[in-house]
């Protein structure tokens, strides 16, 4: 597979009442993969919602971030994903070892793995006092649907999502990428009507991926006036450090950590979002201690 760079593309149609995002996230996808060992229903379904965060990410400004989770009553239990404005993403799901036949479109079952009764939560940390929270029943457990709800819904803006990850024999992530279409005020009627119908005769996110179309033609072929103003990298990255882990070790107390050293004299804490596994001798428990008790 040509090894082409995750990115998003940002820009306006109709006068900038149309705004809209395209973005190809094939190798953050392989590499959640990678990370967390994920079958192939649960790659879809946790590609399917990094990619919709990783756009949501690119709404925002500075520093600010947002976590998104998608909680349905499917096997893959919880999925979890965070961004922020710089393109950076990450990723997990409680359950990886989930794969399920396919459904009666031949598809992955998407909406089988998550489940179709459920909420999905947005947090948002906009660096204010409290962060803004949304959240809004599953509607289909697809998930573009869903997040395509989630815009109506809690943001007032009607939206259409698309959502896409082609698995490949081996399991490996072949394509992963999406689009964000927002309608704002100002439509003629007749101009959302072309727009649907546009969309309505779109051929998948994953096919057009896969025929090798960047995401500037993506957008153009949903959008023929489509202005791009700026790209954005979309890459992996965790938030996690061993001295963040050593704060949590810390937090756990004196006798929790004593208890600690006594009983299994090391720790292992492994970061839910990387999978990345840190390692502490018994000294390093020790010095943790003096630490907790200072």
């Amino acid at each position: 597979m040509e090894n082409r760079k995750d990115r998003l593309v940002r820009g306006t149609a109709l006068g900038g009442r149309v705004r809209a995002f395209a973005i190809r996230t094939t190798n953050l996808v392989e590499e959640l993969r990678r990370r967390h060992d994920t079958y192939p229903t649960t790659t879809a379904a946790m590609g399917r919602t990094v990619t919709a965060t990783a756009m949501m990410g690119a709404m925002l400004k500075g520093e600010e971030k947002l976590t998104v989770q998608v909680k349905g009553d499917g096997p893959v239990g919880q999925i979890v994903a965070d961004a922020n404005a710089k393109g950076e993403v990450r990723g997990y799901v409680t359950n990886p070892h989930i794969h399920l036949p396919s459904n009666s479109m031949g598809k992955l079952d998407v909406a089988g793995a998550v489940g179709t009764t459920g909420f999905i939560h947005v947090t948002k940390d906009l660096g204010l006092k409290e962060p803004y929270r949304g959240s809004i029943p599953l509607v289909s457990g697809e998930l573009g649907e869903d997040f395509t709800y989630y815009f109506a819904k809690s943001e007032q803006t009607p939206s259409a999502v698309g959502l896409g990850v082609l698995v490949d024999t081996d399991n490996s992530v072949l394509v992963a990428g999406g689009f964000i279409i927002q309608l704002l005020p100002g439509l003629s009627d007749d101009e959302i009507t072309v727009i649907e119908k546009s969309l309505s005769t779109l051929p998948t996110v994953t096919s057009l991926l896969d025929q090798g179309m960047d995401v500037e033609e993506m957008l153009s072929r949903i959008l023929p006036d489509v202005e791009i103003h700026d790209s954005l990298d979309i890459v992996f990255k965790c938030q996690c450090t061993r001295e963040r882990v050593e704060q949590t070790l810390i937090s756990l107390g004196e006798s929790e950590l004593t208890a600690l050293i006594e009983e299994e004299g090391r720790a292992e804490v492994v970061c839910q979002f990387c999978n990345e596994a840190y390692e502490f001798t018994k000294s390093d428990l020790e010095t943790i201690l003096v630490q907790a008790k200072s």
